[in-house]
């Protein structure tokens, strides 16, 4: 394991964790440990930072190690590859080149801004709401407005969660976070020890690292550009049938809602600064949404662990 050895090397760095490691690992009989093995000879801050960084985990009967040959290793080349001496981060981070987008995702950007259009230019609103009538047409015909509402919720929610399942990688938006948390645990650790040479290498790589936001905002903004190719003439369809901002309105049937502590309300109606239909659209897709990330168990949030 490459990073249990950086972490070792950058531990090592410091004699009294120097020490610390070497005798986790002369007493982790049978690759295990117990604190009370060595709490007459180790601080509880020394084993808390053995467990913290990964060098000791939750084993059958107390404390594993993570892995002897990479602790050994790095015990045995503490200054490779810059170290903690350099502030270097125990973190390996994915290729920046897989970050790219490519040819079809600047293809679908290009598109989402052609659709924004629709929204203050009637022409393209009306040809988009008029080919999107081809498809949700026949349901507006049989269903109310909100029974229609949440079927396109339900969708745009299925489509949204498979398309930043797949579409995001979550692996290198946790190296990217876990970069910088081991950036600000080591700037702790050296503020603490009044190492003013450590603090130095340490804030010119967080200032390298400044680079890694943009990685991880095209990782988030990339699923989001295929979610509003097909979200937004969604929406379109809506304005032109509804008749919201300008919009002509073709439904010229459209009840009454009652909603929750509003009652009964038009649909074009502000409630809470916003047309009730984009409220109710709202409230249908994040609840829609959470029940399909928990059925398909899709979490939508990296992990560091």
């Amino acid at each position: 394991m490459a990073r249990i050895e950086k972490r070792t090397r950058e531990l090592a760095a410091e004699p009294e964790m120097r020490e610390a490691i070497e005798l986790v690992l002369e007493r982790a009989e049978g690759g295990e440990i117990q604190w009370v093995d060595v709490r007459e000879d180790l601080t509880s801050g020394q084993w808390g930072r053995l467990i913290e960084r990964g060098l000791l985990a939750d084993g059958e009967a107390g404390f594993a190690l993570a892995d002897r040959d990479a602790i050994e290793s790095g015990l045995e080349s503490p200054d490779d590859d810059g170290g903690a001496a350099s502030g270097g981060s125990s973190v390996d981070l994915p290729d920046s080149e897989g970050a790219s987008w490519s040819i079809y995702d600047k293809g679908a950007a290009v598109v989402t801004l052609l659709f924004f259009v629709g929204y203050s230019y009637g022409p393209v609103r009306n040809v988009v709401g008029e080919s999107i009538d081809l498809v949700f047409g026949p349901l507006q015909d049989v269903l109310p407005l909100y029974a229609v509402i949440m079927i396109i919720a339900t969708l745009t929610g299925l489509y949204s969660t498979l398309l930043r399942a797949n579409l995001m990688d979550m692996d290198r938006m946790a190296a990217y976070q876990q970069r910088m948390k081991d950036i600000q645990e080591r700037r702790k650790e050296a503020k603490e020890r009044g190492d003013d040479e450590a603090m130095d290498a340490i804030q010119e790589e967080q200032m390298e690292a400044m680079g890694d936001q943009l990685g991880m905002f095209k990782e988030q903004f990339r699923p989001m550009v295929w979610i509003m190719v097909l979200t937004i003439p969604a929406f379109l369809w809506m304005y032109w049938g509804i008749g919201f901002r300008g919009a002509e309105g073709v439904w010229t049937n459209l009840q009454p809602v009652v909603l929750p502590i509003a009652g009964q309300v038009g649909w074009t109606d502000t409630l809470f600064i916003m047309p009730t239909w984009i409220i109710w659209y709202f409230l249908c897709s994040m609840a829609f949404t959470q029940i399909i990330q928990k059925g398909l168990n899709i979490s939508m949030s990296p992990s560091t662990s």
